[in-house]
């Protein structure tokens, strides 16, 4: 039988840390006050939300700061009908508006019919203060890992010198693209962001290269398209000397 192999981005938190507290789903309404849609999938999708951990400078002995002053758990059971590949962003959102900490999710699934195993998948944004207004919080794309298998071994917590780069830690393990030595989160995100825009660049003129019918014109946007995979192949790249993240 193989042994099943982890994802370092299921972390085995320490029991120092546990909470295990429900937050009420009307706690969020009232927090965040949002749209009618999120409510309603508040109550279809979502069965129950468990402040699960609290890693903060009494639980882990990690110095904070005004960005992340604590790192909160949150589990995020999902009814059957709320299950699926899609993410759901706006509820995430609407928890992560409503608590004042960056948040790490857990999201569960339990199958009550018994055909398909119990799954979980781990799901952040990369959640910082605003600059114009430090009473609010800037949310960027969310990013997850698959669903996996419920009972999925756990990886240790990762060694931070204090809470911000052990936040950085945990989100590197979600992140489509790794970081390069020394990259703060802003400027990996920003790399991301620009990365994302080349991409839609590429689909837009593939797009184009498809329907054009003017020998002349799929030569020049073929010219374009593969200038525009250069530049993404050098924002993809790990280290500014070439070495890219697939070897």
């Amino acid at each position: 039988m193989t042994e099943q192999t982890g994802h370092p981005a299921l972390i085995d938190y320490p029991e120092r840390a546990r909470v295990g507290r429900v937050v009420p789903k009307t706690r969020i309404v009232v927090s965040d006050a949002p749209g009618r849609r999120v409510r309603d999938q508040l109550t279809t999708q979502v069965a129950r939300i468990t402040w699960q951990y609290k890693l903060a400078q009494e639980t882990l002995n990690l110095k904070g700061s005004k960005a992340v002053p604590e790192i909160q758990i949150f589990r995020v059971a999902l009814k059957p009908a709320g299950v699926s590949d899609e993410l759901p962003v706006e509820v995430l959102k609407c928890i992560d508006r409503a608590i004042g900490f960056p948040i790490i999710f857990e999201l569960t699934s339990s199958c009550e019919d018994g055909a398909t195993r119990d799954a979980i998948r781990v799901a952040a944004t990369y959640k910082r203060p605003s600059e114009a207004d430090a009473s609010k919080w800037v949310l960027d794309d969310y990013f997850a890992t698959g669903w996996l298998p419920a009972d999925t071994p756990r990886a240790p917590l990762p060694v931070a010198l204090d809470l911000p780069r052990l936040y950085e830690q945990l989100l590197h393990e979600l992140l489509p693209i790794q970081a390069r030595p020394g990259e703060s989160m802003a400027a990996l995100m920003e790399r991301y962001g620009r990365i994302t825009a080349k991409q839609c660049e590429c689909r837009r003129l593939e797009a184009r290269i498809q329907r054009g019918k003017q020998f002349n014109r799929k030569v020049e946007l073929n010219r374009q398209l593969r200038a525009l995979k250069v530049e993404l192949d050098t924002l993809r790249e790990t280290t500014i000397e070439g070495k890219n993240q697939h070897g």
